[in-house]
């Protein structure tokens, strides 16, 4: 009997105990659970997950918060557009085929220009509605001379570059053009296909293989007129001439380019002093925009594995190159498309190739801009519609195939400052 009331009155410590036991193994067992999912979770959320489906407690839960965008966020571009004496028309056609409300964009007429030129643009740009509105169009009215075989061509580009800095720094890639340059592809088709691309990424033709021009560009030494003189003339050659450097390697490549806004910054605002004085070895270096750039990026390590071997152009050469390309023509428009590149060099004005290139890859008649999903109004183009919208075309396509390949080969670093 005395052993029963013993028993009983054990039980309910042995309850209590019991239940507070498994109460803390329990939580112990949930927190680890916790954790570990929180781990799963931060390894998983390094790749881009899809939307949850709306029978899912947790969109329920966060139904009033905003919903993650549905792609990655539509690039900007800042475009340099430039043009020499009697390039008026050819820089005003080759605007109004690259315009996009969203991007950010430069033009001028060097000193050779006549003024007369160079006023008539200035009032185009200025009464222009579209551009009044946007304000997204901007002439450099303080002409420079600008002779392409000097360094005054370099020296215009980074006068550009630090005016689109200056004036709006939401943009994404810095694309350097001539009057005589055409696109290949839409804005739109542009805008999607380097959506999907790292923003760190500079499109520089490029090699270290510089071949005849060691001995024809980078020994001599020449001295541009066109730094100190308002008329252009040709280039003065010394009689002496300069050992190769050996304080950095030597690149050369194309004279068009696609740079990202970080390199941007790094040579118009950089901590180092390398590109100043890249720019006074290339004072006196003939063709110098076909080397400055390429010589910069490559020389410096967190860059230069940024770099993709591609001036996004079609440009016919001779073999071995001229100082100029050859003129393109409707002979030559099914090796442009074939090209995938977004844009080609050099066009007479107003030929009959740019017109097919405007029907058949642009979709742009009545010398109007360029459509795309943001345009509006009763007359097509004529108001900004949702500049965040985009409506690819087949030239997004060829684009992307040309980008994913140039892209890969650069993630696997082939063929980058070598």
């Amino acid at each position: 009997m005395m052993l029963m009331i013993m028993e009983k009155k054990w039980i309910f410590p042995f309850v209590i105990t019991s239940i507070v036991c498994i109460f803390f193994l329990v939580s112990s067992f949930n927190m680890g659970l916790v954790s570990s999912v929180h781990n799963i979770n931060s390894i998983f959320s390094i790749f881009p997950m899809g939307q949850r489906k709306p029978g899912y407690v947790e969109s329920k839960i966060e139904s009033g918060s905003p919903l993650p965008p549905s792609g990655p966020p539509i690039p900007r571009f800042a475009y340099l557009i430039s043009g020499s004496k009697g390039d008026l028309e050819k820089l005003w056609r080759v605007l109004h085929a690259l315009y996009h409300p969203r991007n950010q964009y430069v033009v001028h007429l060097d000193l050779e220009s006549p003024a007369e030129e160079r006023l008539t643009l200035a009032s185009r740009t200025k009464n222009n509605t579209m551009f009044s509105k946007m304000g997204n169009v901007y002439m450099i009215t303080k002409a420079n001379m600008v002779t392409y075989r000097g360094p005054t061509m370099v020296a215009n580009t980074l006068h550009a570059c630090a005016i689109l800095l200056k004036r709006n720094k939401d943009w994404d890639w810095f694309i350097n053009l001539s009057a005589s340059d055409y696109p290949l592809v839409t804005q739109d088709d542009l805008l999607y296909a380097f959506s999907a691309l790292n923003r760190d990424l500079n499109f520089i033709e490029h090699t270290s293989d510089l071949g005849w021009k060691l001995d024809k560009r980078a020994m001599p030494l020449i001295i541009d007129p066109g730094l100190y003189l308002s008329t252009k003339t040709e280039v003065v050659w010394a009689s002496q001439k300069r050992k190769l450097p050996t304080a950095f390697k030597l690149f050369t490549g194309s004279a068009w380019t696609v740079l990202s806004r970080p390199f941007i910054e790094f040579i118009i605002m950089g901590w180092d002093n390398l590109p100043r004085t890249l720019l006074m070895y290339y004072t006196n270096f003939i063709s110098s925009p076909e080397g400055y750039f390429q010589t910069v990026v490559c020389n410096v390590p967190e860059f230069a594995k940024t770099v993709v071997n591609h001036d996004m152009h079609f440009i016919k050469w001779d073999n071995p190159p001229k100082q100029h390309p050859h003129i393109l023509s409707l002979n030559e428009l099914g090796k442009m498309i074939m090209s995938n590149a977004a844009f080609a060099r050099k066009f007479n004005q107003d030929d009959p190739v740019l017109d097919k290139i405007d029907a058949d890859l642009l979709g742009r008649v009545n010398v109007s801009f360029t459509p795309g999903a943001w345009c509006s109004g009763k007359l097509k183009c004529s108001e900004v519609g949702d500049i965040n919208k985009i409506k690819p075309g087949p030239g997004a396509q060829r684009l992307r195939h040309l980008l994913d390949r140039l892209a890969m080969k650069a993630y696997l670093g082939q063929d980058q400052c070598r």
